[in-house]
């Protein structure tokens, strides 16, 4: 990130971060750091590099040259080098560069970055404080750690899976697939960070890097709290669409509205559940928003119909002044143009696409300027250049194909 003056700016002014990794995870993870002003260098091979560039929407994805949306909204603010790892000159321009870096990011099966000869054990011996990160679906050990798996896997081994969906009183649907990566994102955007500072700043103060090891089926598990609390409690989960959380109580649902659209009530406390039974007119409801068994399935039978019986802009209006807990669920078309939203300066435009901002302010760095994701090897020679790199080097290695 660099202020108005062109100027590094940032709380990770001079962390500089070598990102191997592809899709979403990984590259969410280093582009939060590049938000906070490290330097972060994407490494990408000669051939295919991050497929993000050609994953979805887009102008690649079209058959142009350009880049992909998603690419796009999560690769801002960072450099992009070429380099073959499989050849032997690759291996050794990664050393150099590694020589000097604060933090690697991997995402390849365990195993896979030591045959390259660029794992942690060969980059710590010439740079003991590295912070090499490793985000995998099931972590370096244990008998899944080769396993090949996505989002919905990490989902589903966690127990997450089997919580995400609806029930109607009698029986639960079937799991529903979230369009939020939890696992990809929780467990390996925003745990590898955790790790990732914790032990950068180990590092400045003792020298000794750290190998990282997340698995992101261990993130999303960790997390699972509620799911274990009843499993403990009772001997096993409540059915899919029945915990506290879940929808099994009156005061915390999604309710239908007379035009297909969705209230969410998540008045849990009293005090809001009984001012949203007066705002609609039925505080003979009050005494039952934790009502289970029978008497919930009744009010909530009586609720849906109330709230089913008008569009959603009437109830929108009742519980706008309410202070209820109880919101309307939007699409994203509408949360991007919400006023809150708005206000909150969360949409930006960067390089000619409309992406998020980071999602959080801090007063000492504001944010601005931000840099577009970076075309395929954009920054090849420069980063060579800055690590040394004669011009007749990187001209060598242009000619071989290394970069």
């Amino acid at each position: 990130m660099t202020d108005r003056s062109g100027l590094c700016a940032g709380p990770l002014a001079g962390l500089r971060i070598l990102d191997l990794t592809r899709l979403l995870p990984g590259p969410v993870a280093t582009m939060h750091l590049a938000d906070l002003g490290a330097e972060v260098i994407k490494i990408e091979d000669t051939g295919a590099g991050d497929y993000a560039r050609a994953m979805g929407p887009g102008e690649r994805a079209a058959g142009a040259s350009g880049d992909s949306l998603f690419f796009r909204m999560v690769n801002r603010n960072k450099k992009s080098l070429l380099l073959d790892l499989k050849q032997a000159a690759g291996v050794e321009v990664f050393m150099r560069l590694a020589k000097d870096a604060d933090v690697i990011f991997e995402s390849f099966r365990p195993g896979v970055v030591d045959k390259l000869g660029v794992g942690y054990e060969a980059v710590r011996t010439i740079n003991p404080r590295i912070v090499y990160c490793a985000i995998t679906g099931y972590g370096q050990t244990g008998p899944w750690a080769q396993l090949a798996g996505h989002d919905l896997n990490y989902l589903a081994t966690s127990g997450l899976l089997d919580q995400i969906g609806t029930h109607d009183g009698k029986a639960s649907g079937p799991p529903a697939i979230p369009n939020l990566q939890v696992g990809d994102l929780l467990g390996g955007a925003l745990t590898p960070l955790l790790g990732v500072l914790a032990a950068v700043i180990g590092a400045k103060s003792t020298g000794q890097g750290s190998h990282v090891d997340v698995a992101m089926t261990d993130a999303v598990l960790a997390h699972t709290i509620f799911p274990l609390v009843t499993t403990l409690g009772y001997g096993q989960p409540a059915p899919r669409g029945a915990d506290l959380l879940t929808g099994g109580v009156p005061c915390y649902g999604v309710y239908r509205t007379a035009d297909d659209r969705y209230l969410a009530v998540g008045a849990l406390e009293p005090k809001f559940w009984q001012a949203f039974c007066a705002a609609i007119e039925r505080p003979d409801l009050g005494p039952f928003g934790l009502a289970t068994g029978g008497e919930g399935r009744r009010v909530k039978s009586e609720l849906a119909t109330l709230i089913g019986s008008q569009p959603l802009a009437h109830w929108q209006a009742i519980v706008s002044v309410a202070d209820c807990c109880v919101t309307p669920v939007l699409r994203i078309d509408e949360v991007v143009a919400h006023p809150q939203v708005i206000a909150r300066e969360m949409v930006v435009d960067v390089g000619g696409t409309t992406q998020y901002a980071p999602p959080f302010k801090l007063s000492a760095w504001p944010w601005a300027n931000a840099q577009p994701a970076p075309a395929a090897g954009a920054d090849s020679e420069a980063v060579l250049a800055g690590a040394g790199f004669a011009e007749e080097e990187i001209e060598a290695l242009r000619n071989s194909r290394v970069i």
